[in-house]
């Protein structure tokens, strides 16, 4: 999608701090930190939210956790622990409508989250 930031950020034209990149998903560091280690992973196929993910996106959907251990490995935080977000619709915090991950780490978690 041409007006997408996300999908700009993945074909190189916005700048960003790449942390992972295979065939079918890209991972950078977010621009507005919520912790320490704040990566967003997204898949490369344009999806605006989690209500578009169809049977054909399992095993996508499940290669993005597989990475999300990789990096948490890679960045020193998969053994403390670290938090996987991903938000759907305004009302669920969603303000980038690309389907993404937030990958959180390098600091105790509270719950309630928000």
């Amino acid at each position: 999608m041409q007006s997408c930031v996300f999908c700009k950020i993945v074909a190189g034209e916005i700048p960003c701090k790449k942390i992972y990149e295979d065939d079918a998903l890209f991972a950078f560091e977010d621009v507005n930190p919520a912790a320490p280690i704040h990566i967003l992973i997204i898949p490369k196929k344009h999806m605006e939210t989690l209500h578009e993910i169809q049977d054909a996106d399992k095993e996508l959907i499940g290669s993005i956790f597989v990475a999300a251990n990789e990096i948490a490995r890679k960045q020193g935080i998969a053994q403390e622990g670290f938090r996987i977000v991903a938000n759907c619709g305004e009302n669920g915090g969603q303000t980038v409508f690309h389907i993404h991950y937030h990958l959180l780490g390098g600091r105790r978690m509270e719950w309630p989250p928000g």
